[in-house]
């Protein structure tokens, strides 16, 4: 084993061991579970770091073992990987402080942040697959690992909500399965292959065996990608800790779900190929669906979680819609929103977190007056909000703006219209939370002020840090995109590699 071929290794690992260990811990083992958890962030952070140096560089990282006969389990580091491993990294990181201080007295907390860990063990492995097998793996790790997070509470209406996410991930992942050992039955491969895809050596006779798995690896993917029809499981899973609703919404579940799409359009299929196959046109029309069903049910929900969560449903097909375009400046747009919809997303969940556990604020109708009470927080959910509604400067006005040039430059002039449409609903559904929380006095008291949470500050620091910090990320991510370390100069790297 040379020395590039242990850094995939250590990524999965940094998180694993720490989250095995974690699980044994009694609960009053408190100081202990915080160094392991942050540890494993911390050290997770610096090896992606190590990673983007090398990448950019021309190395190459892999790490291969034999699985079963003529079928290897692989990692590897390429800049798509990467992509995906830096968003995980830097947000797990965030997010591990916040889940510390949200779960500070709450009970079973080994148990949390040993499932929390694997959860992002299954992430960084995913991002990392270099063949659909390992993929595959990773994938249903992160299903068993998440469900224990989406029914911590023990509640009726969570242990429902883990029985609807299961409903809909184990029937994903058979289709998925199915899909992967039907091409393998066809092509005889597992592996990705960069610039072009995987399957250049398939006949034509076999055009619609593959359509067929195309359209089953898609929609194994589609039900954590949230694609209209198969995204009913998520708004029920926001009955999750806040911490955990900001992990599958801009980490790890639903991001899987995309970056297994994007895997199978470019590192398999290849886009020359899907676009022959007819199988791109259906797929940005799916996403363009999703993306507005999902605003228009944003619309409708009172319940602040659940808004965001139909946001999610929405704003995450931007990056399926990108791809599905299937030329290098949508491919840019769809995954440089891979990150900024992450950063954005994660910072409203943090917002909603503080507000429910600071002030017990559920509802957008209980906010009035928030933005005075709580203001470094709500200027944190206005960075991102605006973001989301694409206005400039923030992260989001860049995916958008990419988006629209890259469907006008493919010819699909149609594309910018649900753009459009999109942003003006998020800011019908937005604008209404941020002039109530600024601009609309309290007649009232709060539905559970304080709850012990203030101290010094508007809130516990620990929840109040990663909310600036990502905020601060959503406005840098618009303001430095011009720099070849933006998250838009990397995809850029990406789409230059794709498109030769």
């Amino acid at each position: 084993m040379t020395w590039t071929s242990l850094p995939p290794l250590l990524i999965v690992l940094s998180s694993l061991i720490p989250g095995l260990i974690i699980f044994v811990l009694p609960e009053e083992r408190v100081g202990l579970r915080t160094a392991l958890n942050l540890a494993g962030a911390i050290l997770k952070t610096a090896l992606t770091a190590l990673m983007l140096w090398g990448v950019w560089h021309g190395e190459r990282f892999e790490t291969t073992f034999p699985l079963l006969p003529g079928m290897d389990f692989v990692l590897r580091i390429d800049a798509l990987a990467l992509l995906f491993v830096t968003l995980s990294s830097t947000l797990w990181l965030a997010t591990t402080i916040y889940a510390i201080g949200y779960l500070e007295h709450a009970p079973h907390r080994s148990r949390f942040f040993g499932f929390f860990s694997l959860c992002v063990t299954a992430t960084v492995g995913i991002a990392q697959a270099g063949n659909l097998l390992t993929l595959f793996l990773f994938y249903e790790i992160l299903t068993l690992s998440t469900y224990p997070l989406v029914v911590h509470r023990g509640t009726d209406a969570a242990l429902a909500a883990g029985r609807t996410y299961l409903r809909y991930a184990v029937p994903g992942g058979a289709a998925l399965l199915v899909g992967i050992v039907w091409l393998h039955v066809v092509a005889g491969t597992f592996d990705f292959v960069e610039e072009g895809g995987a399957l250049d050596h398939v006949g034509p006779e076999h055009r619609v065996a593959l359509t067929a798995c195309f359209v089953l690896m898609v929609g194994g993917f589609g039900v954590k990608a949230a694609l209209v029809p198969f995204h009913g499981w998520l708004p029920r899973a926001m009955v999750a800790p806040a911490p955990v609703s900001a992990l599958l919404h801009a980490v790890a579940v639903v991001k899987a779900g995309a970056f297994g799409i994007v895997r199978v359009v470019y590192d398999v299929y290849g886009q020359e190929l899907a676009v022959d196959l007819g199988v791109t046109t259906p797929l940005a029309v799916l996403a363009a669906v999703t993306i507005l069903y999902g605003s228009l049910r944003a619309l409708q929900q009172d319940d602040l979680k659940r808004r965001l969560a139909f946001s999610t449903i929405s704003q995450l097909s931007y990056i399926i819609l990108g791809i599905a375009l299937a030329g290098p400046i949508a491919t840019v747009g769809g995954l440089v929103h891979l990150v900024h919809q992450g950063i954005m997303k994660i910072t409203l969940f943090f917002c909603a977190g503080n507000l429910a556990e600071t002030l017990g604020i559920h509802r957008i109708s209980e906010m009035d007056g928030a933005g005075r009470r709580m203001p470094w927080t709500m200027a944190a959910f206005t960075v991102a909000a605006l973001g989301m509604m694409g206005a400039p400067p923030v992260a989001g006005f860049i995916s958008e703006w990419y988006l629209g040039v890259g469907a006008l430059a493919a010819g699909q002039g149609w594309v910018v219209v649900v753009l459009l449409t999109s942003s003006a609903l998020n800011a019908t559904y937005f604008l209404p939370i941020l002039y109530r929380a600024w601009f609309t006095p309290r007649t009232g008291p709060w539905p559970d002020e304080d709850k012990g949470r203030r101290g010094r500050f508007e809130t516990d620091l620990r929840l109040l840090g990663p909310v600036v910090f990502t905020a601060a990320l959503s406005l840098a991510a618009g303001l430095l995109a011009g720099l070849d370390a933006s998250p838009l100069g990397w995809s850029r790297f990406i789409a230059e590699q794709e498109f030769p």
